[in-house]
């Protein structure tokens, strides 16, 4: 093997091996709250997030939950996916939607520290209730055991969701054929807290 090719081939092992190790998810810190004063009140605290942080997230998750919250076709099958009252109209929920489409209620918020250290820069995730009891977020791909508490999270959490504005709602044969929403997640965590 020629000088070359020996450079050629460390070359290209040295790039496979930072490709792979590239591989692995950014995990973050991330704390969920039921509502901004619970973080408020983290904040004074001392805790991971700022007073402000908690405001900024909280209306990020806001505006993401009236963009990407499921909708559904009736009250009946959103009470089935997300529990008896934790639904309302979509003309309730944004303030100008539809009566006759209903989405999950917010219950609560997820923020993650996405460059590390207090008041560093964050994103924000709406949470819902599931039927039995746990949480999930907007894009329905991860299961939260509660939604109080702090962890460690991948970055792919806090990606933005599809949004649902003016697609079909889900009837409640769209929603057994998508296994239920909430029900496909690939994540499921525990906050401790």
């Amino acid at each position: 093997m020629s000088k070359r090719s020996k450079r050629v081939a460390i070359a290209i092992v040295g790039a496979a091996a930072f490709t792979l190790a590239g591989c692995k998810e950014e995990q973050v810190d991330a704390a969920a709250f039921p509502d901004l004063q619970t973080c408020k009140d983290e904040a004074l605290r001392g805790g991971m997030f700022s007073a402000q942080d908690c405001e900024i997230q909280f209306a990020e998750a806001q505006k993401l939950h009236v963009e990407a919250a499921p909708r559904y076709d009736s009250r009946e099958v959103c009470e089935e996916l997300h529990g008896p009252g934790a639904c309302g109209t979509e003309a309730a929920v944004t303030e100008g939607g539809s009566g006759s489409i209903f989405m999950p209620l917010l219950a609560g918020y997820l923020i993650g520290n996405m460059m590390g250290g207090r008041s560093g820069m964050s994103a924000a995730q709406p949470l819902y209730k599931t039927q039995d009891g746990r949480f999930t977020n907007a894009a329905g791909t991860s299961v939260f055991s509660g939604n109080r508490g702090a962890t460690k999270l991948g970055t792919s959490q806090f990606a933005r969701p599809a949004s649902t504005i003016g697609a079909k709602p889900m009837s409640r044969a769209t929603a057994i054929s998508r296994g239920g929403f909430g029900k496909t997640a690939g994540d499921r965590t525990r906050f401790g807290g």
